[in-house]
């Protein structure tokens, strides 16, 4: 008979810091007196969470891992909760929302029930939605929490466990951070599964990139995932992003869970991480709130924006013109490679009506200005930092305000709608940058700046004859 298939036990990608002593076995001991029988890939986790270095303290000061759903990742938590309860911690176990929270309450509640010990005897515990707890009689504490902005602040504890981490905000980490300060051998460990494009939180990801790229201290990281998005139908795939298939997940289910989503198969199932896991500054109801089905009635001359990319890679060109019904027309013109020089860039502000021009990018605006002199075209404006500031702003303000139209391109479309905000300058100014690597957003902010000239500009006066 051939042997059983089951998922990978080890992860596809970690970081576990070196270390010689866990407390592991021991925490699995006492999980196990319940009944339940813990994997091998849970036993790896815990082993790595409950690792030593030679002065008794944690190895990993904080842990993180992704595991796609119904696997069994909150069971890693809870032998590592009882294990804390048992040795007299104090912990904070906090998700986003509150059946999340009740859900880890109730699970914990039963392993220690299915150990043998009794409600009022062995432990108090208290069930109140939201604020669930429980006390050992002689030992630790836990409190189960909805994740607020404000909760846990004035609270100590040991452990602070971070549920359903692809939503944890950094409002809601600079609540709970300090909660583990006073600890004399705190921890903390965030689970979840990676993020999806409506997803709010960003702290998750930054700490996995960290984690990954050696960037962080004292820090462990583990996922089950794919690298990039495949084919829903791969049961290779499925074997090496679920550790419990073949275990606890069956095959029959996966199959019932593709369908035509396959972006979301990718993340929920097969721990895709994408680029652009956390909300765009700019969502595609917004953009597409803009959009016009014909090109509307224009006034008055171009305003163009040219841009050059950070990287020194692409130079991008849009124009903004005045609609009669006091809008804004806006329309990339193209994005091209430096390399094919500014003749194109050239022929272009020849042949069009143009009143101003703006160039932006250190690597390329005062040899265009220059250019643009030889071929007799008026000087452009080079803006400073304080001037491209104000352009983000109004850009964003006009967004708001509804005073913007275009007509949908499509490469302007994906540019806009996966961006995030940059800080610029020292006095809270803010840019923009691509929340997709293949992405160019010298493509958004040629735009931005064709925008910031065409507002900005003031009305031809018009010319008096007196007799």
């Amino acid at each position: 008979m051939a042997e059983k298939r089951i998922g990978s036990q080890t992860p596809s990608r970690s970081l576990i810091s070196p270390y010689k002593k866990s407390l592991g076995p021991e925490a699995i001991e006492l999980y196990e007196k319940s009944g339940r029988i813990s994997f091998d890939w849970q036993r790896f986790l815990v082993d790595a969470i409950l690792a030593q270095n030679d002065d008794g303290l944690w190895t990993h000061m904080m842990f993180g891992f992704s595991v796609p759903r119904q696997n069994g990742k909150n069971e890693v938590v809870a032998i590592r909760e009882l294990y804390g309860l048992e040795k007299g911690e104090r912990i904070l176990h906090t998700a986003h929302r509150t059946t999340t929270s009740a859900a880890a309450f109730n699970r914990l509640l039963a392993i220690l029930e299915e150990s043998g010990l009794e409600d009022g005897e062995d432990f108090q515990k208290i069930k109140a939605t939201g604020r669930e707890s429980i006390e050992l009689e002689d030992g630790g504490r836990i409190d189960f929490r909805t994740r607020t902005s404000t909760g846990g602040l004035g609270e100590s504890f040991d452990l602070l466990v971070i549920d359903e981490a692809q939503e944890y905000t950094d409002d809601q980490r600079s609540a709970l951070m300090y909660t583990i300060a006073a600890s004399t051998n705190p921890q903390t460990i965030m689970i979840g599964t990676p993020p999806t494009p409506i997803s709010s939180g960003t702290v998750f990801m930054k700490y996995r990139e960290n984690a990954l790229y050696g960037a962080t201290e004292d820090s462990g990281w583990a996922e089950w995932s794919v690298d990039k998005q495949s084919d829903p139908r791969d049961k290779d795939l499925w074997y090496q992003a679920n550790p419990s298939l073949g275990l606890r997940v069956s095959e029959r289910n996966i199959q019932a869970e593709v369908g035509n989503d396959d972006l979301d198969f990718n993340i929920q199932r097969l721990g895709l991480w994408i680029q652009y896991n956390q909300k765009s500054a700019i969502s595609e109801n917004e953009w597409k709130a803009l959009h016009v089905d014909t090109l509307p009635k224009l006034k008055g001359k171009l305003f163009v924006g040219i841009k050059y990319g950070h990287d020194g890679t692409n130079v991008a060109m849009s124009i903004a013109v005045k609609t009669e019904d006091d809008k804004i027309f806006v329309e990339t013109i193209d994005c091209q490679s430096i390399r094919n020089g500014n003749d194109w860039i050239i022929y272009f502000l020849r042949n069009a009506d143009i009143q101003q021009v703006v160039i932006d990018g250190a690597n390329g605006q005062k040899i265009l200005a220059e250019a643009m002199k030889q071929a007799g075209l008026k000087a452009p404006v080079l803006p400073t930092v304080k001037e491209i500031i104000v352009a983000n702003s109004m850009f964003e303000q006009a967004l708001f305000q509804q005073t913007i139209c275009h007509k949908s391109q499509p490469s302007l479309f994906q540019v806009v709608t996966n961006c995030e905000k940059r800080n610029i300058g020292t006095n809270g100014g803010f840019g923009y940058r691509s929340q997709i690597e293949e992405n160019d957003i010298a493509l958004m902010e040629s735009v931005i700046l064709a925008h910031w000239a065409c507002a900005e500009a003031k009305p031809p006066k018009k010319q008096k004859i007196r007799y």
